[in-house]
């Protein structure tokens, strides 16, 4: 049986339509995601305007900003951040990097749209929500698959009764990361496999338990002296339910992405759960047989980027906000101490 859930894409009809003045956006650094998750959403009617860049290299932020038609250059993030007419900033910089800079944005008085992982680890989260929670300012951390249409059909099918009482949440994702010289291996700029795929899995395992796990055990592959290439660790829930998470940047498992829920009735596997509009899949197996469900929708960062333009403008409740990070980073924190590395450390605790 295969079906299809189609939810209502505004393509037109927008939050723009409703709040004609654009969120004026800001991004720190020239990542190579910033095209598909902050500029490419901006101009697709989601409310939000991409007004300037700034990069420690001027001149490589002066070709991002030909490249992308942005009007504005900044050389320091600094400047950029303390612009009067600036209403949010978009942080993608290296992980050790996005604490200190959600903070001097939100010392500014900006709105943040931070990269995950939200920080280098917990404690640096718990200053970063602090301070989120006393400005009163809109901080959301950029897991863009939480947004997506096919995330509100994987709570409800979960909470629904459908597969009967759940057992068991297991999550992966791995991919190849070649290049050796990859800021995402550096140590010092909170590298590892974990953080930038791992936090994927971890927060997909805890979203759809509802609950948050203890560390069983861990073991990890490491590329050079404390970054991890491959990690996985056995989760526990105080309710008997378990739970795994799997992460690799270099791994025999060339690609995967996945999330299966076991359940007592009934078992849901999807593939794909973090970009279903390039391709995702659902198949839901019981005594009874199987179904596959599909669900549609435009890309996951337009979602997310009128979630945070919604926020800004009506109030609207983020999904993905302050405390939901912190409570990921302590996750992440207890996986590499059982795995037998150390937590990350990021540019705030040095300042």
């Amino acid at each position: 049986m295969t079906g299809a859930f189609d939810p209502a894409t505004p393509s037109a009809g927008s939050i723009y339509d409703v709040n004609p003045t654009p969120v004026r956006i800001g991004c720190l650094g020239a990542a190579k995601i910033t095209p598909a998750a902050l500029i490419k959403p901006a101009r697709a009617g989601t409310g939000a305007e991409v007004v300037a860049v700034a990069a420690r290299d001027r001149t490589r932020a002066e070709a991002f900003a030909g490249r992308h038609s942005i009007p504005r250059v900044y050389g320091s993030y600094r400047e950029l951040v303390e612009a009067p007419d600036i209403e949010a900033v978009y942080v993608p910089l290296p992980n050790g990097l996005h604490a200190e800079w959600t903070l001097a944005a939100l010392a500014a008085g900006k709105h943040v749209l931070c990269e995950k992982p939200f920080a280098a680890n917990a404690s640096e989260a718990e200053r970063v929500a602090q301070a989120a929670a006393q400005s009163g300012l809109v901080v959301m951390e950029a897991f863009h698959w939480r947004y997506h249409p096919l995330a509100t059909r994987l709570m409800e099918i979960v909470a629904g009764g459908e597969l009967g009482e759940i057992e068991r949440i297991d999550a992966a994702l791995i991919f190849p990361l070649v290049k050796s010289s990859d800021i995402r291996w550096q140590l010092d700029l909170a590298g590892g496999s974990l953080m930038d795929a791992g936090c994927y899995p971890v927060h997909i395992v805890r979203t759809l338990a509802g609950a948050e796990p203890v560390v069983t055990t861990a073991v990890c592959k490491e590329r050079s002296p404390g970054v991890d290439r491959w990690i996985r660790a056995e989760l526990q829930f105080s309710d008997g339910r378990s739970g795994r998470i799997t992460a690799g940047m270099w791994s025999s498992s060339i690609l995967r992405a996945h999330v299966r829920v076991t359940g007592r009735r009934a078992t849901m596997t999807v593939l794909n759960p973090l970009a279903p509009q390039v391709f995702s899949l659902m198949t839901v197996r019981g005594p009874g047989g199987s179904r596959i469900e599909r669900v549609r929708g435009r890309p996951t960062y337009e979602y997310q980027l009128e979630a945070f333009v919604s926020a800004i403008r009506e109030k609207s409740p983020v999904l993905t906000g302050p405390d939901d990070s912190v409570a990921n980073m302590r996750l992440i924190d207890s996986i590499y101490l059982a795995a037998g590395l150390a937590v990350r450390r990021g540019s705030s605790e040095l300042v």
